[in-house]
């Protein structure tokens, strides 16, 4: 992901082209620069989903977005703020809506509605350092919905931080390489679990202007202090501009936690998605996407049955691009999974389809 808002910028570019801002990277302001700037803008999703198993619940199983069934409501609201002075600069970014309501459950409450918080001063050229909540540096994708080549997010997103605290040195020189690296609370966590601190890195080159490379890790523990299980994960994606509307990106991710405290042995997991993108008119979008998530001992997604979740999906949406500040959106996707980790009609099964619509506005 830039004295602009280059997340506007490219998300309302992202409206007429493909070839798009990584969701996930650096931070939302520019790197370079020294002219003071400052700039608010607004975000809203609102949308309805509906799940074919009808859960009495009303809560969409495993998603952390548009996860409420058979009902209007809000995924995401967000008013952010954006500073830039003389070698120093500041987002604040306030939210509401489902997606934080899901995603943000285990915070104390006060944290609940924070959705970016941090400051960071430029220590050299190209060279900054920041501290508080940010963006991950994990994954391609983001919450902002209106940014993203599918309405919904895949399995890789919504099992990986949307959001990180802590401190980071994001290095962004002229040329093709990017080079972050992370002092964390933790694996998506404001209030830190135990007294471990959790380390990353991101690397991304980018060629031809055209494709994008995205190597970043996490290593951390994320138990209490006496009961230590340390885990590693490494996500890699990549971003092919085909043409100014054809788009492909995709994402393999891989993970390792141990098994027990102190044990040899480790758990592990992994996930891709293949998603693509083409803009067939001025105001009209398409997009596929098919994935994969293995995580036969619930590392991350616990189930409860024998062979965790192993589950498999694939996903087509049709957008009507309104304006440059807003888009209306409609998918249909499935979930098929090894194990019955879905009910429907009282009954256990292996098969989820959701529809769901959004328009995301952006002013």
């Amino acid at each position: 992901m830039k004295t602009t808002r280059i997340v506007i910028l490219l998300t309302l570019w992202l409206g007429i082209n493909p070839s798009r801002s990584l969701a996930q990277t650096w931070d939302t302001l520019s790197t370079r620069g020294e002219s003071s700037s400052f700039e608010m803008w607004t975000y809203l999703e609102p949308y309805f989903a509906y799940d074919l198993n009808d859960p009495a619940s009303h809560n969409i199983p495993y998603l952390y977005n548009y996860s409420r069934h058979n009902e209007f409501n809000l995924n995401l609201a967000l008013i952010e703020a954006d500073y830039q002075g003389e070698h120093m600069r500041t987002t604040i970014g306030l939210q509401t809506g489902t997606y934080p309501m899901m995603n943000y459950s285990a915070e104390p409450s006060l944290f609940q509605h924070i959705y970016q918080a941090f400051g960071g001063v430029q220590i050299a050229p190209d060279l900054w350092f920041d501290a508080g909540i940010f963006s991950s540096h994990i994954g391609i994708e983001s919450a902002l919905g209106k940014e993203e080549w599918t309405l919904t997010r895949s399995l890789c997103a919504e099992n990986s931080p949307y959001f990180e605290t802590g401190a980071r040195m994001a290095y962004d020189p002229e040329g093709p390489w990017s080079f972050g690296l992370y002092v964390l609370n933790g694996w998506q966590n404001i209030a830190d679990l135990n007294s471990n601190k959790a380390l990353g890195t991101q690397i991304q080159f980018t060629f031809d202007s055209a494709v994008t490379l995205n190597s970043s890790t996490f290593y951390g523990n994320e138990k209490p202090d006496n009961a230590k299980q340390w885990r590693f994960f490494h996500d890699f994606y990549v971003l092919w501009t085909i043409s100014p509307t054809i788009g492909i990106s995709g994402t393999f991710d891989i993970g390792w936690q141990q098994s027990a405290p102190h044990s040899a042995s480790s758990d592990r997991w992994y996930t891709f998605a293949l998603i693509g993108h083409y803009q067939f008119a001025d105001h009209w979008a398409i997009g596929l996407r098919g994935e994969e998530y293995n995580d036969p001992a619930g590392v991350i997604v616990p189930t409860g049955t024998p062979n965790g979740y192993q589950t498999f999906g694939y996903s087509g949406n049709i957008d009507y691009i309104v304006s440059e500040h807003a888009t209306l959106r409609f998918e249909a996707k499935h979930y098929s999974s090894r194990d019955d980790i879905f009910v429907k009609d009282n009954t256990p099964t292996n098969g989820s389809t959701v529809l769901t619509s959004a328009l995301g506005i952006e002013f």
